[in-house]
């Protein structure tokens, strides 16, 4: 294999694709009233993000305790079970 097809499987190099996201944790949308349509645009609005660095990630840190409509690109799968938890949906969008 020429050195250059090798290289990219060292250490310490970036990643090719690699997707970037705007994430948040769980928590960051407790403060939110109970029914909500939580998206990327209206966590703009309401000035929870500041910035748009990509689609929208759900992270599961901390806990959340109304029910929400969550709309998002990514969640991890502890974000999906406190999210279905405290009665909310989620929904991955494209």
């Amino acid at each position: 294999m020429p050195l250059y097809r090798r290289i990219p499987k060292l250490k310490h190099f970036p990643l090719v694709n690699q997707k970037e996201y705007t994430i948040i944790n769980v928590k960051g949308l407790s403060d939110l009233a109970a029914g909500t349509e939580v998206s990327l645009e209206s966590l703009l609005e309401a000035g929870i993000l500041t910035t748009n660095d990509g689609p929208l990630k759900v992270l599961g840190h901390g806990d959340i305790a109304v029910a929400l409509n969550v709309k998002a690109a990514a969640f991890t799968q502890s974000a999906k079970e406190k999210i279905e938890q405290a009665g909310g949906t989620w929904e991955v969008t494209a």
